[in-house]
Parts: C-alpha cells; structure tokens; sequence
C-alpha cells in the first residue's frame, strides 16, 4: 500500500468507531451553582467498569488443535515475489498464532472470502507473519496488524493487492479481516481482529475470512497508544513502512508481536 492509501485506511476505520467515546469526562451541569463539596456530595457514584463478555464457544466440529512444538519454519524465499505465493487454500484451515501475550487460534472458511482465505494462507505458509507488530490496537474496536517489520518487505508487498470479496459473514467480535482502503481490490497484508459488533463494517467491503476462537489473548494485547498518527499517538504507518520494527521498538516499546503463525489444521480442497 502507499502511504496515501493507508492514511486514507486510517481515516476510514477510524470513522467506523461509535462517536461516542467509551470513557467520558464529567459534564459541567447545574454543579456549576454549587460549592464544590455539595456538588460532590450529589454527584452519583460512577458505575462499575463492565466485564468484557466471555468468550464464544468453538464450533463442536473444529479440530482441535494443540500448540506446535517443532520451531517455526525459516521464511519463504518467495515472500520476495509475491505473484509466486498463488496457492489455493483448503476449504477449511486452523492458524495457531504465536504472539508475545500468547496464543491466538483462527479458523478460516474459505466459502466467506476465498481471496482473503487464499492471501492469508500464502503469507502464513510463507512466513510472512513472523516477528510483525499489532501496530493499531483500539479497545473495543479492533486490533490490527501486517506491515512488516522489514522495509524491503514492505517494498515489495505494498501494491500486490488482491481483489475484493463480496461480504458474506459479518465483522462481529471475533472476526478476521483484511484491511483495505476507501478504492476497490486494495487488500494486501494488514488484517483486523474485531473486538465488538463492528457490522456497520460490512457495507464498505470489509469481509472477513475467519473467526477467532477465543477473545482473551486479543484482549490482553497493548492498546494504550491508541490510533495512529496523526490523528492518534499512535505509530505513523508510514513511517513503519520506511523504518520498520526498528522504529516501532525504539518509540512504541509496549506494543506487542506476533513471533510466528503456522497452519496446524486443513480440511478437503475444493475443485
């Protein structure tokens, strides 16, 4: 992607979000006409902090899967020539997604977005994943990843887009989707994982390609910078592109990786 496009994707994801913020400051309202004391004493005690709800059960007919404990294949030498990486992926697979706050399981139907379900298992084969930031992490929208932490990466990756899928499942929590921008078929290798009903979503082309089978690592991954610059403090995307994980380590040293993603499930190809 360009640096035009990915701030244009910014702004676009970022318009997504509710208007309301999640935390709000109290409102100056009639308390203006009393003491500060008796203005305390009336204002009601702030309601509890939600829970985050629990986790959906797996499907009863996914495979389960267990930790790999063979060490992560050395990258693809063809993540250089993207057109290489044109695999057709199952009908079905499992991701076990490696992360510094700890394992992340994707289940891809490749029936919801067979480009998505196609990209995603090329650049996971390939190695592509590895050692890459969740750059953009939103509490209660979304967390997102896929600009590598090498430039020449980046490089060569940022116009081999595929083609747009129709939107067949719905971005609600736990859904997986490749980030595009506002112009058609500008998917490419940053994806999203939804922490709430992000449905409104669904009509500007985002499809999703999977589903992740339990929340509580996705939570737990480090969203204290917020959106990314400029409208955030968050890191540049295009700085990112240019600089890679050694700008992100040395200004964003709390954000969290993934250390390595492999498949450890398949079902039946199609024709």
């Amino acid at each position: 992607m360009t640096l035009r496009s990915l701030l244009i994707l910014g702004l676009a994801l970022a318009a997504c979000r509710s208007p309301e913020p999640r935390f709000e400051t109290p409102r100056a309202t009639d308390e203006g006409h009393a003491t500060r004391g008796e203005a305390a004493a009336e204002r009601p005690a702030p309601a509890p902090t939600p829970e985050p709800p629990p986790p959906a059960p797996a499907p009863a007919d996914l495979p389960e899967v267990a930790e790999p404990t063979d060490p992560a294949p050395a990258p693809d030498p063809r993540l250089r020539t993207p057109a290489e990486l044109n695999e057709r992926a199952p009908e079905t697979f499992t991701v076990w997604v490696d992360t510094t706050k700890g394992p992340i399981v994707i289940d891809v139907t490749r029936a919801w977005s067979p480009e998505g379900a196609d990209r995603f298992y090329n650049l996971v084969k390939a190695g592509y994943y590895t050692d890459v930031a969740f750059f953009r992490v939103i509490e209660g929208f979304m967390a997102q990843i896929g600009i590598h932490g090498d430039p020449a990466m980046n490089t060569v990756w940022q116009n081999a887009n595929i083609q747009d899928d129709p939107v067949v499942e719905s971005n609600t929590r736990g859904m997986v989707s490749y980030a595009k921008t506002g112009l058609p078929n500008s998917r490419s290798t940053q994806f999203f994982i939804n922490y709430a009903d992000n449905s409104r979503l669904d009509g500007m082309g985002f499809s999703p390609f999977g589903r992740v089978r339990d929340m509580r690592t996705v939570e737990q991954l480090f969203s204290g910078y917020g959106e990314g610059a400029p409208s955030g403090r968050g890191p540049d995307q295009g700085r990112i592109q240019r600089e890679g994980n050694t700008y992100l380590r040395s200004d964003f040293p709390n954000l969290d990786y993934i250390r390595s993603a492999r498949i450890v499930a398949e079902g039946a190809r199609g024709q």
